[in-house]
């Protein structure tokens, strides 16, 4: 498969435990991307392909040390899943199916400061593979010595994500669509505009975008895309909510409002309104008093609702008899 190279940084997924602002650092990047993926956004910062069963390939990934002291760096695969709109990686060295396809021809490296060397990264797709998509990440890893940090071990990870889609044929068709456009509070004092976003393709969404807002001469934006989630196939409604926080103070009224959303190289708009300042949710009171007091209320009220129908009825029955 022909290659291209890519001069993108590519921090895809990071983890960092019980890290000093002074601990060393390195950083981690693609060098080598499909040919027929060079226009596409994510491939230049993830592994994202199709492969057939029985197919084998090989990437690069380029590694660096930004530390000002030398650096072993430990290389190894792991699981990753897609779980509540995040691309979700687990703590340690947990593996799954797609992990165990992978292999890196480097397992370790020392490091000079700001040196920097490629790591090869192959891929091989067992020929009784079944058809879906699958996640990983392939890691960078240094870890302290003990002797520096007392008894605690520190770790730092950076990483880059593997979108791997298995099946016979071409490759699975990506898009969605957007099913509206709202506002509500941020957590500061700024709204956000939020749009639902149904995914109705069959390979996962990175959303990406932004969002400008107009009122008769005044334009403000765009503003980009704060939560970055990541969709699977099928999913929509809540679930697919894209956030966008307006991080300026806008005048009251109503505003026109364009969305422009990008996963890859799917790119789909859509126009609403919404009014500004958003209104806080509506509280709903609760009894502040006694519980006794409550059903004690509500019993009389009862009782006297009984008494006046059973009083109607008895006046009902000696008008009829009359």
């Amino acid at each position: 498969m022909a290659l291209g190279v890519s001069a993108a940084p590519a921090v895809a997924v990071r983890e960092q435990r019980q890290e000093p602002a002074d601990e060393a650092t390195i950083s981690i990047r693609m060098l080598d991307i499909p040919a027929s993926r060079m226009q596409d956004p994510r491939a230049r910062v993830y592994i994202v392909d199709h492969l057939t069963p029985g197919t084998t390939i090989n990437r690069r990934v380029e590694v660096r040390n930004t530390s000002g002291e030398s650096q072993k760096i430990e290389f190894y695969s792991g699981a990753a899943s897609v779980e509540d709109n995040a691309f979700t990686v687990p703590d340690g060295r947990t593996g799954n199916e797609l992990s165990g396809w992978i292999r890196l021809k480097t397992a370790t490296m020392d490091l000079e400061p700001g040196e920097r060397r490629p790591v090869e990264v192959e891929i091989a797709v067992p020929r009784k593979a079944s058809r879906g998509e699958r996640y990983a990440a392939i890691w960078a890893q240094v870890t302290s010595a003990k002797e520096r940090t007392g008894n605690v071990t520190q770790i730092h990870r950076v990483g880059i994500r593997v979108y791997l889609d298995v099946g016979p044929g071409g490759e699975p068709p990506t898009d969605f669509r957007i099913d509206g456009l709202a506002a509500e509070p941020g957590s500061g004092e700024f709204p956000v505009v939020t749009a639902k976003v149904t995914n109705t393709g069959q390979r996962a969404l990175d959303m990406t975008g932004t969002v400008t807002l107009q009122k008769e001469a005044v334009r403000a934006g765009p503003f980009k895309v704060t939560n970055g989630v990541t969709i699977l196939p099928g999913q929509s409604g809540q679930s697919g909510q894209v956030r966008v926080e307006v991080d300026q103070a806008l005048p009251a009224g109503v505003w026109d409002v364009h969305a422009k959303l990008v996963s890859g190289t799917v790119e789909r708009t859509a126009t609403g309104t919404i009014s500004l300042p958003v209104a806080a949710p509506m509280a709903v009171a609760t009894p502040t008093g006694p519980r006794w007091l409550v059903y004690a209320s509500g019993g009389i009220a009862l009782l006297a609702l009984l008494a006046l129908a059973g009083w109607y009825l008895v006046r009902r029955q000696r008008t009829r008899l009359a």
